[in-house]
């Protein structure tokens, strides 16, 4: 797939209470309404701002932190389907794919992006572009890519039970 959107880019260090403020935590689960409150503490404009198709970028360790899943829900209820990082904490990166929020590590074009910009990665072929020039990233394995396929793992296991209940 071929994702193009507007960058918000933000350092190192962005942890999972920042990504969702840990204080909404056991009081907001409805999931559209967790977009409201993505990334307030580090950037009170994002939520108000934030279009479907923008692209977050962030530095090194993106989502450290607890393990809560609304830090990814938030995002993509945002419309946030890329997340392009130095690197991306090992739970994050996983509560990513399950959410459908695409991860992609890249230091280099992390280093070359700048806020504002509009950007283009390929899912297909691997590739970040940007003004500075086309990056590669590392594929994701099969079953990670039919994750991200399918919209995540919910919408993936989903499809999977209605094709067997059909048969």
């Amino acid at each position: 797939m071929i994702f193009s959107g507007r960058v918000w880019k933000y350092g190192d260090n962005v942890n999972t209470d920042v990504i969702f403020p840990g204080k909404y935590t056991y009081t907001v689960s409805d999931p559209n309404q967790m977009a409201k409150y993505a990334l307030e503490d580090i950037d009170p404009t994002f939520a108000k701002s934030v279009q479907p198709g923008d692209i977050v970028v962030g530095g090194s360790n993106w989502g450290n932190g607890s393990s809560r899943e609304q830090a990814v829900t938030c995002l993509v209820m945002a419309g946030v389907r890329v997340l392009i990082a130095k690197s991306i904490a090992r739970i994050y990166f996983r509560n990513a794919v399950n959410g459908g929020l695409l991860p992609v590590v890249c230091p280099e074009a992390v280093e070359a992006i700048q806020p504002g910009e509009v950007i283009t990665v390929d899912s297909e072929h691997y590739r970040v572009r940007c003004a500075a020039g086309e990056f590669s990233f590392p594929a994701l394995s099969p079953s990670l890519k039919a994750i991200l396929e399918a919209g995540g793992l919910i919408p993936m296991l989903k499809a999977k039970l209605a094709n067997s209940a059909q048969k």
